[in-house]
């Protein structure tokens, strides 16, 4: 269902659970797929250089800026997708800039003075509870509505075990396809 909207998705859910394969399905099946998916691991970034790597940066922003600036995630996924994967490791100081440019879909590179257009669909994922994260003033209350408008929860296997068989039949080709490689490729494979 929302794949055919432009709206904000927040897929939650236990580590393991598919929110990577469900957001690039969205992605997949929605009027940008066409155009790129940006996958953004925010809990693998180091937090002096996420607000760089978001929006990138102007030549001579910081020390060690590369020469000409550098392209953020948000122009690479101009038009598409931006997957923000553990939108909860998120620095308190940086939510601000993220709910800005989700509200006015513009922003800035750092040190940059020029308003950049943010034409992207936004799908987050995360496997904490934002809910509690807000009471406890770790995330931004007005942030987490703005991206919580598709919520969509996604149960462990130990919960959907009915599930199973679709999940073995739908892999199964796959599986096959690559022992097949292997089998067929297995001088190759050693070297």
């Amino acid at each position: 269902k929302c794949s055919v909207t432009n709206t904000t998705v927040l897929l939650t859910g236990e580590s393991g659970t598919g929110k990577t394969f469900l957001a690039r399905e969205i992605h997949k099946n929605s009027k940008r797929s066409q155009k790129p998916f940006v996958h953004v691991n925010c809990a693998a970034i180091p937090y002096q250089l996420i607000e760089s790597e978001l929006f990138g940066y102007e030549e001579g922003a910081f020390t060690g800026a590369r020469r000409g600036g550098k392209k953020g995630y948000f122009e690479m996924a101009h038009g598409g997708t931006l997957f923000l994967d553990e939108v909860g490791e998120i620095p308190p100081a940086l939510q601000g800039k993220l709910l800005e440019v989700l509200q006015s879909r513009t922003f800035y590179q750092v040190g940059g003075t020029q308003k950049h257009e943010a034409d992207v669909r936004l799908i987050a994922a995360t496997n904490k509870n934002l809910k509690e994260m807000v009471k406890d003033k770790r995330f931004r209350a007005d942030l987490y509505y703005r991206i919580n408008v598709f919520p969509i929860e996604i149960p462990p296997l130990r919960k959907r075990q009915k599930s199973l068989y679709s999940i073995i039949m739908d892999i199964l080709p796959d599986m096959n396809r690559l022992g097949e490689y292997f089998a067929t490729n297995e001088e190759d494979i050693r070297k």
